[in-house]
């Protein structure tokens, strides 16, 4: 179920809610229970799925490569 940001048009609160696409129902606000609700554009979250060193390129190394990316099928260029 994705997550959506909305702005009660009642009490001013922005709410992240669920939002089941299949369910109809009426975006009804957590805190003063309004139906008016404006769904805001958010930003998309990023998943990153390898971890790396802080500040070092997908190589590993720190310096940045002349011509990124610095590496070619795990293999980096500078070696």
């Amino acid at each position: 179920m994705p997550i959506f940001d909305y702005k009660c048009q009642e009490c001013g609160e922005v709410s992240e809610i669920f939002v089941n696409q299949a369910d109809n129902k009426a975006i009804i606000c957590p805190i003063c229970g309004s139906e008016k609700m404006e769904r805001l554009i958010s930003a998309s979250y990023l998943l990153q799925t390898e971890t790396r060193a802080p500040g070092r390129t997908c190589c590993g190394r720190t310096e940045r490569c002349e011509t990124p990316p610095c590496s070619i099928d795990g293999t980096c260029r500078k070696s």
